[in-house]
């Protein structure tokens, strides 16, 4: 058996780069068989305002992937049983995939982690695209195309089947929650934990409708006392965020779209509390001494209403933040065995 990893194009400054370097170890690791991924060579660092990738870019390398795995059928080089694993299950190379397998008579599993889609109303698909019919029966092509359908929440099952309900598909047999394979952060942010930390507020996320930075942005108005950090608007190496972490007291979150949320694991690995929503993937991640609730940041105006209560919990974090400290281990505990384990995904592949 060979597992081919058929990665996401990495960007530097996002965890795909660490995927790129640290996923095949582990998964030769746990698993004992050889490991091969399929790469589309560079890609744009630079990538489209407000989104995870370059929308341009990201098709000319999906489109180098599929000319490799066309040249390793046409060389015989795949054999009944490998596994082909796709970090960002968007891709619709997986259609050819399973036409060349299926045609050819050999005899492959395939599997798909997915992120997001137009099933999510605040993702740029969903709101760009929408419900447009060839984008949803694309994701529903894919999906079917897959054995194994990878998800890392509950959250994130319920908003693709409540979308894909009246299409046939076979949730039962092929959806799958899964951590997203991510031990290496332990070791790599180790060196951060230890910091002297300051009255610094981070907001980490991507500079996005979906994210409602402009609430961070009036927070910092309002607590001139504190430092408020915005990531994107610097240029910051990985290596200047993980400082940033490293001293952060608070990683805030006022988003309307999370299918995981990475920054907020990251910031409870080197001691930052997160102040989240109970909403999305939050509601089943977080523990309730971390959650507000979700109508106070459910939109701008809402934000308004209760903007008193929001700058009350950041004091109350802030100004007695060792308190916090033994709940946030627990936090950092949970997250790392529950959703940023790659041990159930392994095991998956393994098992075809």
């Amino acid at each position: 058996m060979t597992i081919h990893i058929v990665d996401i194009e990495a960007v530097d400054t996002r965890y795909t780069k660490q995927w790129k370097e640290h996923l095949p170890k582990q998964m030769r690791r746990a698993t004992n068989e050889e490991v091969v991924v399929i790469s589309g060579g560079d890609t744009p660092q630079s990538t489209t305002p407000g989104a995870f990738l370059n929308f341009g870019g990201t098709n000319v390398y999906k489109s180098k992937q599929l000319e490799q795995i066309g040249e390793m059928f046409c060389n015989g080089k795949i054999s009944d049983g490998d596994y082909f694993l796709y970090t960002d299950a968007w891709n619709p190379t997986v259609i050819q995939l399973r036409y060349m397998a299926e045609l050819l008579g050999v005899d492959i599993y395939i599997g798909g982690m997915w992120h997001a889609g137009s099933y999510d109303p605040q993702d740029f698909l969903g709101r760009l695209i929408g419900d447009k019919p060839w984008v949803r029966k694309a994701e529903a092509s894919m999906y079917e195309c897959y054995d194994h359908n990878f998800f890392a929440t509950e959250f994130h099952i319920e908003m693709f089947e409540n979308i894909f309900i009246d299409e046939g598909l076979d949730f039962e047999r092929k959806s799958i929650r899964v951590g997203w394979p991510m031990e290496y952060l332990c070791t790599s942010l180790e060196q951060y934990r230890h910091m002297e930390k300051r009255d610094l507020i981070l907001f980490p996320h991507r500079i996005a409708p979906e994210k409602q930075i402009d609430i961070f942005h009036d927070l910092k108005q309002s607590l001139p006392q504190y430092d408020f950090v915005v990531c994107q608007e610097r240029e910051l190496s990985k290596n200047e965020y993980h400082n940033l972490l490293g001293e952060s007291k608070i990683v805030f979150s006022a988003n309307l779209q999370e299918t995981l949320g990475i920054s907020w694991y990251e910031g409870a690995l080197v001691d930052a509390i997160p102040m989240v929503p109970d909403r999305l993937s939050y509601s089943e991640m977080a523990m309730s001494t971390f959650k507000y609730p979700s109508e106070w940041t459910e939109d701008y105006n809402s934000y308004t209403i209760h903007k008193q209560q929001v700058i009350d919990q950041i004091v109350e974090y802030i100004e007695n933040y060792d308190d916090y400290l033994p709940s946030l281990q627990k936090q950092a505990i949970k997250l790392k065995k529950n959703f940023f384990s790659g041990k159930d995904l392994y095991e998956e592949v393994k098992g075809g």
